[in-house]
């Protein structure tokens, strides 16, 4: 199938691709599920288009997936109060092992081990009392064990993307709404310190109303491609076969939140276009010889994808993905208001006007003149910054996880939802069709079904 007739329409309604998920979902391996009780778990009305649980006490977690990042979860979810391992899943029984023996180091009984091959979360889902299913899988699998864990009445939590395609991110939505529990998807950075800083920022009026912002995910990750183990084992197979933003949501999700994505406001159309694909095929010739298999090999993901995306507030935004080229790691976040704007790589700095010195950046460091640390430090921070401290990625992989069970144990909605999943993964594909469709306006579907226009903006918590 050529790229021009594989993505023909740039509309897409929203109960044709309900059905379309409906009829797909997993296939045999889930087709046959009922939705089971709820068990402990008390839902309330998602009318609104807030999702809500009674509070659990006690969150009984089973795991799916426990690699390098799946671990470190697991190592924070140990640190947590209110937090019991239950039940950990993985095809590859060392993993299994050592969670389990982390686990009885802690105090807590030993872990119920599933490890019968590719699909044995569904076995866990369906024999394990759990309030949690938390997945950090390779993509491929990160709709399917959501899936699972909702149909037997659990929670589902998920690395990033949530979803790889459009239709996945239907069935998310659908799975959601109809069971009315949580599904979330853990996107780390919306809890990086300077992310949050900018959006207590935004919150507090600094920067004037929204106009602007860039984002991106810039990372170069030719070597773990080309690594044969972790991620280089799944993740160089979707540049072989795709051209998109493959990986858009580190960076649009902390902008998405500054813009009330979901919550006020939508997105509404992108364009996107990719350069030429040169990292992968350059690399592996020095690596491997210019004869090599994966020196020859034609990757599809151009290394530069550029994408521009306008929102139903008139805000627009630059998102770029770029894994395939030699360069520092970067988000590139970026935050343009009517009275000021506040970047943040390669160093955080920020011009607001009638503070900053005429036409310069300032500091954002906490030492800087107008210290806007000690304004601006997000609550969550000032509160939890020592227990984060030795976490993975700075911390914020602690904060997400500390947030996600707090608001689980108390009964609050969480600051993310099955509807900020869809809409930040759904990128992926959008893009992959502007790009075959040489750059054609691509609309974003409307996961809320109108109810964005009356949702909440997320609010300043505190610990």
């Amino acid at each position: 199938m050529d790229n021009e007739n594989k993505f023909n329409d740039n509309k897409f309604d929203r109960r044709d691709f309900l059905k379309k998920g409906a009829a797909m979902g997993m296939g045999a391996a889930l087709g046959g599920m009922a939705v089971s009780g709820c068990g402990g778990i008390s839902k309330r009305p998602i009318a609104s288009g807030v999702f809500m649980s009674a509070p659990i006490d006690r969150v009984r977690i089973g795991f799916v997936g426990v690699g390098g990042q799946g671990s470190g979860h697991v190592s924070n979810f140990l640190k947590i109060k209110g937090v019991e391992v239950k039940a950990v899943c993985d095809i590859v029984a060392e993993k299994v092992d050592r969670i389990q023996q982390w686990t009885e180091k802690t105090g807590q009984p030993k872990p119920t081990g599933y490890t019968r091959g590719d699909y044995d979360f569904i076995r866990m889902c369906e024999q394990e009392d759990l309030d949690l299913v938390f997945n950090a899988t390779p993509w491929r699998w990160h709709v399917p064990v959501c899936l699972a864990a909702m149909k037997n009445a659990k929670h589902a939590a998920t690395e990033v993307p949530a979803a790889v395609t459009m239709d996945e991110c239907w069935q998310l939505v659908e799975m959601s709404e109809k069971t009315g529990l949580h599904c979330v998807m853990m996107e780390n950075c919306c809890y990086d310190r300077i992310e949050m800083m900018i959006l207590n920022m935004v919150r507090k009026g600094l920067l004037g109303q929204l106009l602007h912002g860039e984002c991106g995910y810039l990372h170069d990750l030719r070597e773990l491609k080309f690594s044969g183990q972790g991620e280089g084992l799944w993740r160089t197979a979707h540049s072989i076969k795709r051209n998109g933003d493959l990986y858009p949501t580190h960076g649009l999700g902390p902008v998405a939140q500054c813009m009330n994505i979901n919550r006020g406001n939508q997105f509404d159309y992108l364009v996107s276009m990719s350069c030429n694909s040169k990292g992968l095929n350059l690399l592996a010739a020095k690596k491997f010889g210019p004869d090599s298999p994966q020196a020859k090999q034609k990757y599809a993901l151009g290394d530069v994808v550029s994408t521009l995306i306008r929102t139903k507030g008139g805000q627009t935004i630059v998102l770029q993905h770029d894994c395939s080229t030699p360069r520092p790691y970067s988000r590139n976040i970026l935050i343009q208001g009517t009275e000021g704007i506040v970047h943040k790589y390669p160093e955080p700095k920020i011009y607001i006007e009638g503070t900053s010195p005429s036409d310069q950046w300032e500091s954002l460091e906490a030492d800087s003149a107008n210290d806007y640390y000690k304004k601006y430090e997000h609550p969550l921070w000032s509160a939890k910054a020592r227990e984060a401290s030795d976490a993975g990625h700075g911390g914020m992989d602690y904060l997400e996880d500390w947030r996600l069970i707090e608001c689980l144990r108390k009964g609050q909605p969480l600051d993310m939802d099955v509807y900020d999943a869809a809409a930040w993964s759904v990128v992926s594909e959008l893009t992959e069709r502007s790009i075959a469709g040489k750059s054609k306006p691509m609309d974003f579907p409307d996961f809320t079904g109108g109810k964005w226009k009356t949702r909440e903006p997320l609010g300043i918590v505190g610990a």
